[in-house]
């Protein structure tokens, strides 16, 4: 399956809504429904308030200025400065709600994107770079979050107040009302056609910071072997070229999201142009007071003052918009190794079995090819063969890493595709070639993910080392259990980093052990006592050797032979030797 998420060029003519991705947002709307009530409510009086202002300070201009009623005006004052306060409080309240719903939004939408990265198959992994997808995590997430938590409430706070100044001025003068929303009408047209423009620049500005943030991420990664090889020219080169795109993207970005506010100035200030000129006409005709003029001119002011932070704002919408459709491509995904319904047990003595698989990676050849074989229970079986002859990626399949493409694999004789990710995990403990640490300590390492220390208790774990015969492998590190470690860590050794992985598999005690060069990087004397604590596993244990140093397989009760798609088992461990010989001439 491709899991390639989608990267925006100048080609992509797809056109993104609110309302085509709306509905997906609702679900993190649950539970903060009050809140909303609340907000809302606020947002309708707090423009109330902006709309009747105005109009009242005409009346005391007319009534009362005009024939200096000071005795009235100072109570019509008062009244002004209450429903000023009603206007103060019902803001605070409008803010501070959606500022907390934003808050709230943005950790369900983190936790909830988080979590289904984490159900993906490693297939997605693969296709896409994890700076990209650290980005989708922190920054467009943050877009959204602005948008909904700042922006939001100030585009409803806007949208009621021009909506009630525009229904009100058409009874106080209808022609004037006309004058005062025909530029209006003019930036509505202009704002329709430019909009998908904006979208697709704030897409593409996005997208050049995930790829900038993936090429942050892999440098670093690598950067030891950039300094080993003094190939820093190459990390500047990189990095010049992607901050490049980052720069010329965002330039564009921020063009198109500020292109619009001369227009909507220049419509602000016609407008109020035209409503003085005309205004002073109907003056004059005697159709019109002094005070409803100033009250129109404050309408007009504030109808065009919103709609100059509505440009503002369907920038910022535009943003959130990209940042919700990259965070949705994710959310919007569905892993292709579902958990298949229980069936019927097999007969079967053997506690895995292959059943003509087939298996290729995306866009590559076949790595296995109808293959057929059985591993029994308590058995020791070896893996060998060229390197990228399919050893790995046989492992791999053991532990539903991968799915085939062809056939069936089976644990004690059901589908494997049957068993919860906890159930394999127990039951299968897989050393990998490549060592991942945690930060923490070693002792922390150990237990990592094992749901027998759901809390780190020290001394369990010591009693159940001392058990296994382990702790001489602990008393290796300085600091024993306490060993301080980072996933960059240079105070350990490769050496020692595959300990802690031998270690954190074997505590687990698994019905199979699949160790993939699991002795590769340590010394004889080390690799001696692993076998010997291998050795004394429960008789029941199913160990899978994968390994180059053929001294490591020697005891192997069989060995199979994995070269271009096919498996074979090997008659002795001479015939393993001169099988890897031929392979090696031949490539």
């Amino acid at each position: 399956m491709n899991y390639s998420l989608k990267i925006y060029d100048d080609k992509n003519k797809e056109k993104l809504s609110f309302f085509s991705l709306g509905k997906q947002f609702l679900i993190f709307l649950k539970g903060e429904r009050l809140k909303l009530v609340l907000s809302f409510i606020s947002i309708i009086v707090n423009s109330a308030v902006g709309i009747a202002t105005p109009f009242l300070l005409g009346i005391a201009i007319d009534k009362f200025i005009q024939n200096k009623d000071l005795v009235v005006l100072t109570n019509y004052s008062l009244i002004i400065l209450a429903i000023y306060a009603i206007g103060f409080v019902t803001n605070f309240i409008q803010t501070r709600t959606m500022g907390h719903i934003g808050q709230n939004i943005l950790f369900k939408l983190r936790q909830a994107l988080f979590l289904k990265i984490q159900s993906l198959p490693l297939a997605f992994f693969n296709q896409n770079k994890l700076g990209d997808l650290i980005s989708r995590i922190n920054n467009d997430t943050d877009k959204l979050n602005q948008f909904f938590s700042q922006q939001l409430n100030q585009f409803a706070g806007n949208f009621f107040t021009m909506l009630g100044i525009g229904i009100f001025i058409f009874f106080i003068n209808w022609k004037l009302a006309l004058i005062t929303l025909v530029s209006a009408f003019i930036l509505f047209i202009i704002t329709y056609f430019i909009t998908p423009w904006i979208g697709k620049r704030n897409r593409l500005s996005l997208q050049s910071l995930g790829n900038l943030s993936a090429e942050i991420q892999e440098s670093l990664n690598n950067f030891k072997v950039m300094v080993a090889f003094d190939r820093r020219d190459y990390f500047r080169d990189n990095f010049n070229h992607v901050n490049s795109d980052n720069f010329k993207y965002s330039v564009n970005s921020g063009i198109a999201n500020n292109i619009s506010g001369p227009f909507y100035d220049f419509a602000g200030n016609m407008a109020t142009l035209l409503v003085l000129v005309y205004g002073i006409f109907l003056i004059t005709q005697g159709q019109f007071t002094v005070g409803i003029l100033i009250s129109f001119l404050s309408y007009t002011d504030r109808f065009y003052g919103p709609l100059r932070q509505m440009a503002s704002i369907l920038s910022s919408a535009q943003i959130a918009l990209a940042g919700w459709n990259r965070i949705f491509e994710i959310l919007n995904l569905s892993s292709d190794m579902p958990i298949l319904p229980k069936t019927a047990i097999k007969e079967t003595d053997s506690i895995m079995h292959f059943e003509n698989v087939s298996f290729k990676y995306e866009d590559s050849d076949w790595i296995l090819k109808n293959v057929n074989f059985n591993f029994c229970y308590g058995k020791t079986y070896a893996i060998v063969g060229p390197t990228g002859g399919g050893k790995s990626t046989l492992a791999s399949l053991m532990t539903r890493l991968y799915d085939p493409q062809e056939g069936e694999v089976f644990l004690e004789g059901q589908n494997i595709k049957t068993f919860e990710s906890e159930d394999l995990s127990k039951k299968i403990g897989f050393i990998l070639q490549e060592q991942y640490l945690f930060t923490g300590t070693v002792g922390e390492n150990i237990t990592y993910g094992n749901p027998n220390f759901p809390v780190y208790s020290k001394t369990k774990l010591v009693k159940i080392l001392k058990d296994l015969k382990l702790e001489v492998l602990v008393n290796k590190f300085d600091q024993g259990l306490d060993t301080p470690i980072t996933p960059t860590t240079e105070t350990i050794s490769l050496g020692q980093k595959q300990l802690i992985s031998f270690i954190r598999a074997i505590i687990r005690e698994p019905d199979i052990l699949i160790m993939d060069e699991a002795t590769a990087n340590i010394d004889t004397i080390t690799e001696g006592l692993l076998q010997k604590i291998i050795d004394k596993l429960p008789l029941k244990t199913t160990k899978v050797i994968i390994a180059h140093r053929l001294n490591t397989i020697k005891k192997a009760d069989e060995i199979y032979f994995v070269n271009n798609g096919s498996i074979e088992t090997t008659e002795s461990f001479e015939k393993s030797l001169d099988l890897i010989t031929k392979s090696k001439r031949n490539s």
